[in-house]
């Protein structure tokens, strides 16, 4: 037997003795337990406690659905939006990108890593998105765009506030250039959102990275975050490459963007619903004062017309 058989050989055992001792990630996604701070935790505790670490506060992540009915939603509806054509690239690495959609859209019971849905939270007509992590890392690619871009005209279309929890790595590189048109193209659906005066609000979740940082997530009119999220463009290592010095150590945490002006405020799951409530109370209000406004002095423009006439 020569070298190279050898090492493959104990590749092999190796890899054996680790699948033997820890559990496949079927074997843990069946499982009763979980794991967080203080080693297992039965999920059912997770789940009564939203999803939040009792002992650490961390905020495990949720599904969109999970997100909506923890929200509090009256009779809330998911949206069906546009799917374009799968693997327009025709891209294979390890596997095929339309089996890595098929396995995804089977894990998750979604189309694409982002869920639309539309609503009435405690009193207000809203429509809201949340992207789910567990779709291909919460990337985003030319179904998530359009999905962004659906949510957005409805918002305008019904002329309701549009709520957004993103999360995710960035641009889907199995879309290379067509992912990235779609950071200009949910650019572009916020500002129209905008020019209509309807608020938009993002609660950022852990984590928030790459080009979705770096388009409609960072548009805001108000944005906030749940404790402990990582926010952030490029890499930790690749920045402090850059920059050539050491960082601080809570760098890219929802804490360390609140402290420098990023992030508006940080706030827990379990007070979610009433925050947003209350600060669209506030700009719906605002909104509707700007628009009185504007209706009263038109209304003057027009009687002085007619008096000059």
């Amino acid at each position: 037997m020569n070298w190279i058989n050898k090492i493959k050989k104990l590749g092999e055992s190796i890899k054996q003795n680790i699948n033997k001792k820890f559990p496949t990630r079927s074997e843990r996604e069946s499982s009763a337990w979980t794991s967080c701070c203080k080693g297992p935790l039965l999920k059912k505790e997770l789940e009564e406690n939203l999803f939040v670490c009792p002992h650490c506060n961390k905020h495990h992540r949720i599904s969109p659905k999970q997100r909506f009915d923890l929200l509090g939603f009256s009779n809330y509806e998911i949206l069906k939006t546009p799917i374009p054509k799968d693997d327009p690239l025709g891209w294979i690495d390890t596997k095929s990108y339309k089996d890595r959609l098929k396995d995804a859209r089977k894990k998750t019971n979604q189309d694409c890593a982002v869920v639309i849905a539309k609503g009435n939270l405690r009193g207000i007509d809203i429509t809201i998105g949340a992207t789910n992590f567990n779709f291909i890392g919460g990337s985003s690619g030319a179904a998530e765009t359009e999905a962004i871009v659906y949510g957005v005209q409805h918002a305008i279309d019904n002329k309701t506030p549009f709520v957004f929890f993103p999360c995710g790595g960035g641009q889907r590189m199995f879309e290379s250039p067509i992912a990235l048109a779609g950071m200009t193209k949910t650019t572009l659906a916020i500002n129209e959102l905008k020019k209509n005066n309807l608020p938009y609000l993002v609660c950022f979740t852990d984590p928030t990275a790459g080009g979705i940082t770096a388009s409609f997530a960072m548009l805001g009119d108000i944005q906030f975050s749940e404790p402990g999220a990582l926010i952030a463009f490029a890499g930790r290592r690749v920045v402090q490459a850059t920059v050539k010095e050491e960082l601080p150590p809570d760098f890219q945490t929802a804490e360390f963007l609140l402290k420098h002006g990023f992030v508006d405020r940080i706030v827990e799951r379990k007070n979610l619903a009433s925050e947003i409530k209350l600060l669209l109370s506030l700009l719906l209000k605002k909104n509707s004062e700007v628009n009185s406004e504007n209706n009263e002095q038109t209304s003057d423009i027009n009687i002085q017309t007619r008096e000059a006439s």
